[in-house]
C-alpha cells in the first residue's frame, strides 16, 4: 500500500484514542480551487500543497507567481501546458482571474470546483492594507474611509490595479466589477451561473466549518484539513471601521455584497444539512487536531511577528502597510516531525517555488516507506 495511504499527518502526536474517519467513499484527487485575493485563501493553498505533494498528484503551475492575473485565464498560463496539452493535472490552485472554458482545457471533466468568499467590508479593509502601495486609486487616499468617501473622484477604472479597490471577489470570479444592474446585467444571472460551476464556496469568517464541509465534499480525512493561518496579519496592522465607512464600503462593493450574501446563505444551507450535532463534533475534533499539532511544532504555539522568524525561507513577506505573521518551530524537533511541521508553515511563495523546482526542498527527502516517519513524497511538477 502506498505510504499516503496509512500514514497520518499526526501519526506523532496521537495517542491511544487517536481520531481516525475512515471515508467510503473516493477521495477526489481533480481539484479546481479559485484562489480569491485576501479571504485566507493562502492557508486553503497550504492545504492543497501538502495534499498534494502527499500523494504525488500533479498541480497546473505558473511559471511564475500566478496564473496570469489579473487577465482572464487561459490554459498557455499554466507551466508547459503548450508543450504538452494532453497531460492530466490533479491540482490547479494558484492564482487566477475565473474563466471556465479555459480552466476545462487544463483540468479533466468531473473535477471539484470550490472558492472562499469573505465579508466585503473586512475585505476591503485588508485590500488597503495590502495594495495601497500599488494601486493608484488607494494611494490618492489617506484611509479607506477617505477612500470610499471620495470613491468616485479617486477611482479611475482603467488605471493599473484597480480592480483591488473595488468589488475585488466579483472581479477574480472572472466578472466586470464596475457592471451596474439594467438591461444589459442582472447581477442574479452571475450568481446562478456560478452556483452551476462551483461545487462548494467557503466563507473565510467561519474556516473551521469551511474545512469540515470541504473534507466531506473532497472524502479526504480530517488531518488533511488541519491548518495554521497563514499571510495573516499582526493585530496591529488591522483597522477598525466605524458604521459609517462600512456601509459606504458595502455600497461602493455592491456586487461583492450580492456574492457574499449569496453564497454565505446556501454555506449555512449546507452546514444545516451536515447536522449542528455533526458539525461541533467534527469543530471539536479539528480544533484538538490543530492543538496538538501547534503544540508539537510551534516555539509559543502560537504564531509571531515575522521580523522574528529567524528561518530565511519561513520568514513571511511583508505587503504593503500589512505586517504579516509568522512562525517558529520548536528546536527539538526530529527530521521527520521537522519536514512536516515546515510544509505547514512555509510561506506561498516558497512552497510555490519549491514545487516549480526553483528551489531546493527545506529539507532533504526521506526515502522509502513509512516506518514511523511521515510520508514527504513530493507531488509532481506540472
Amino acid at each position: 500500500m502506498h505510504a499516503a495511504a496509512v500514514c497520518k499527518i499526526l501519526w506523532f502526536v496521537w495517542n491511544r484514542d487517536g481520531i481516525t474517519l475512515g471515508p467510503t467513499c473516493a477521495p477526489k484527487k481533480h481539484v479546481v480551487f479559485l484562489k480569491t485575493h485576501k479571504t485566507a485563501s493562502s492557508t486553503v493553498l497550504n492545504i492543497l500543497y501538502r495534499y498534494g505533494e502527499s500523494r504525488n498528484l500533479t498541480f497546473a503551475l505558473p511559471t511564475q507567481d500566478h496564473l496570469g492575473y489579473p487577465k482572464r485565464f487561459k490554459a498557455e498560463f499554466v507551466k508547459d501546458f503548450a508543450k504538452n496539452r494532453d497531460k492530466e493535472h490533479n491540482i490547479i490552485c494558484n492564482h487566477m482571474r475565473f474563466n471556465l472554458p479555459e480552466v476545462k482545457r487544463v483540468m479533466p471533466n468531473g473535477s471539484f470546483y470550490f472558492s472562499i468568499v469573505r465579508n466585503p467590508v473586512r475585505l476591503a479593509e485588508s485590500s488597503f492594507a495590502y495594495y495601497h502601495s500599488v494601486s493608484p486609486a488607494f494611494k490618492r487616499a489617506a484611509s479607506l474611509g477617505e477612500f470610499v468617501l471620495h470613491a468616485d473622484s479617486y477611482y479611475k477604472r482603467q488605471e493599473r490595479n484597480s480592480h483591488y479597490t473595488r468589488n475585488l471577489m466579483w472581479f477574480d470570479f472572472g466578472y466586470d466589477n464596475n457592471m451596474m444592474d439594467g438591461p444589459g446585467f442582472n447581477a442574479s444571472t452571475a450568481l446562478g451561473e456560478l452556483e452551476r460551476t462551483f461545487d462548494l464556496i467557503l466563507v473565510a469568517e467561519y474556516f473551521d466549518e469551511s474545512m469540515v464541509l470541504l473534507r466531506e465534499a473532497l472524502c479526504w480525512e480530517l488531518e488533511d484539513v488541519v491548518y495554521f493561518r497563514l499571510n495573516a496579519r499582526s493585530s496591529a496592522s488591522v483597522s477598525s471601521l466605524n458604521a459609517t465607512t462600512a456601509d459606504r464600503v458595502r455600497v461602493w462593493n455592491w456586487l461583492d455584497l450580492k456574492l457574499y450574501c449569496h453564497f454565505n446563505a446556501s454555506f449555512w444551507q449546507r452546514v444545516a444539512t451536515y447536522g449542528h450535532e455533526r458539525m461541533q463534533q467534527d469543530l471539536g475534533r479539528l480544533r484538538e487536531l490543530r492543538q496538538r499539532l501547534s503544540a508539537t511544532c510551534l516555539q509559543g504555539g502560537t504564531p509571531v511577528e515575522g521580523e522574528r522568524v529567524t528561518s530565511n525561507a519561513l520568514r513571511p513577506d511583508n505587503f504593503g502597510k500589512a505586517k504579516i505573521l509568522g512562525y517558529i518551530l520548536r528546536a527539538n524537533l526530529s527530521s521527520s516531525a521537522r519536514e512536516l511541521c515546515q510544509r505547514m508553515v512555509l510561506p506561498e511563495r516558497y512552497h510555490l517555488h519549491h514545487l516549480q523546482s526553483l528551489l531546493p526542498p527545506v529539507t532533504p527527502k526521506a526515502v522509502g516507506k513509512w516506518g514511523g516517519k511521515p510520508p514527504v513524497t513530493m507531488g509532481r511538477r506540472s
